[in-house]
């Protein structure tokens, strides 16, 4: 799948999607279930139909049911999906989305937080991205 598709759904496919990379595989009763204001189960698997015809999802059977799950994986999507808004909102600066990220009123950051972004920092800086 190409996740530079994903910027294509509806926003209903794009719920479902959000549900499959947020638990795994789901059974269409089980997206049903959790789908806020849910459409029918048929109109359901219709969804789920149309998103594996798109390359966005994957079945397996088990028993008499098909259990989907994304067909790539929540990684490739995350980091796609980061460098699109980088890309589009910050001219592919990460100090410049970083800064925006810090520089809001509800951004509270625990020592533990710092501490793991100065390492980061520092792994960086150690294989030669400085």
């Amino acid at each position: 799948m190409d996740p530079s598709k994903l910027l294509q759904l509806s926003r209903r496919e794009r719920q479902i999607m959000d549900l499959f990379f947020q638990k795994g595989k789901l059974t269409a009763q089980e997206v049903t279930d959790l789908l806020e204001d849910a459409p029918s189960y048929t109109t359901v698997r219709t969804l789920l139909r149309i998103l594996e015809e798109k390359g966005h999802l994957q079945h397996s059977k088990s028993g008499r049911q098909y259990v989907y799950e994304a067909a790539s994986s929540t990684d490739t999507v995350r980091q796609h999906s980061l460098k699109h808004v980088l890309k589009t909102f910050f001219g592919g600066s990460i100090t410049e989305a970083v800064a925006t990220f810090l520089d809001q009123p509800d951004t509270d950051l625990s020592a533990h937080d710092l501490k793991e972004l100065e390492d980061l920092i520092q792994k960086a800086k150690d294989k030669g991205r400085s």
